[in-house]
């Protein structure tokens, strides 16, 4: 799904983030990606969304090469991104609205895109609903949680139907009880759809619960990807459990000293 071939980053200061780094994530997966704050988490995400420019090296999604934002691609970012004068039902067609302006061009909207206003309709109730805000449709942002906010801007994103789901740290502003059960309701959307995904985040117990797959970049130049196969994916009823700390207690410490852990 995602394949990334000898990559090159930098900056303006001409430091390396990624040096011939190359990474394959195959179809339906769902993998986090975790590191220290200016290790290149957000800037290779954005550089997959095809929002940001590699210095060198060719990266693929679904077998297309990225030069721009791919239609297909779903985003999540932190700040929401919500419109302030849109209802949360109208904030949640907003990228119906933009493909239906374009067109089915290719580049802002899919070459194959077909217009079906009752089809439109129930995708987006089906995702207001499936995400406990259907009863909010008719409230503005600022009429609602930072949690409901976010549901807001998963569903206005789930409503076109990705392929692939980025997401940017987003659930880093919102309180622990809100987070674990937003972490919940993604760990069942991948479960029931098997939309493959990728989610930058800096806590170590949301990499461990929403990633079957943990990316592990470090404040050095990053050439070679080092990759932790992670079973509690899904598991967050065992949060608690010591088998959960002892994965988070070694994946703490890869952090830490830049090395591979356990299987």
């Amino acid at each position: 799904m995602i394949d990334i071939q000898e990559l090159f980053f930098h900056y303006g200061n001409g430091v390396d983030l990624f040096r011939n780094f190359s990474l394959q994530v195959n179809r339906g997966e769902a993998w986090t990606m975790i590191g220290p704050s200016g290790c290149g988490k957000s800037t290779l995400l954005l550089i997959i969304a095809g929002l940001k420019r590699p210095t060198a090296g060719k990266v693929s999604v679904g077998g297309q090469h990225i030069t721009r934002a791919r239609p297909s691609t779903g985003l999540v970012l932190q700040d929401h991104g919500l419109l302030p004068w849109a209802t949360i039902e109208k904030n949640s067609r907003l990228g119906l609205e933009v493909r239906k302006f374009y067109g089915p061009d290719g580049k802002h909207s899919p070459a194959d895109l077909k217009f079906d206003k009752d089809d439109d309709d129930q995708r987006v109730n089906y995702w207001l609903n499936w995400l406990g805000i259907d009863n909010l449709k008719t409230m503005y942002p600022s009429q609602l949680s930072r949690g409901q906010r976010q549901r807001a801007a998963i569903a206005r994103t789930l409503v076109l139907q990705p392929d692939l789901l980025l997401m940017d740290e987003p659930f880093s502003a919102l309180d622990a009880p809100i987070r674990e059960e937003l972490q919940k309701v993604m760990n069942n959307f991948h479960l029931e759809s098997g939309l493959t995904s990728l989610t930058v985040t800096h806590d170590i117990e949301e990499a461990v619960v929403l990633g079957e797959k943990i990316l592990i970049l470090n404040d050095r130049c990053n050439s070679k990807p080092m990759i932790l196969e992670n079973h509690f994916f899904g598991k967050s009823e065992k949060r608690n459990s010591s088998e959960f700390n002892d994965r988070c207690r070694a994946l703490k410490s890869i952090l830490m000293n830049g090395r591979s852990g356990p299987e």
